[in-house]
């Protein structure tokens, strides 16, 4: 198995346009969420730029920063 390449850093004199990075994801307790995986949940508890604790009714999940899969509704 061989490890995923890593994103090519932008050049300056490059004609291209540098990759837009997403803005970074902001959670508060009590939002309700929904999670590719896990499903509809909701917040309990934020580790700041770290993590945020969700309660998703079956499970309570640790779910680490950026939080690709999860949206807050």
């Amino acid at each position: 198995m061989t490890k995923p390449a890593a994103p090519r850093r932008h050049l300056p004199t490059s004609p291209f346009k540098a990759p837009a990075t997403p803005a970074p994801k902001d959670f508060a307790v009590s939002d309700q969420v929904t999670h590719d995986v896990y499903g509809l949940g909701r917040v309990i508890a934020i580790e700041d730029g770290v993590a945020a604790l969700v309660d998703f009714g079956s499970a309570r999940m640790r779910i680490l920063s950026p939080y690709a899969k999860m949206t807050k509704l």
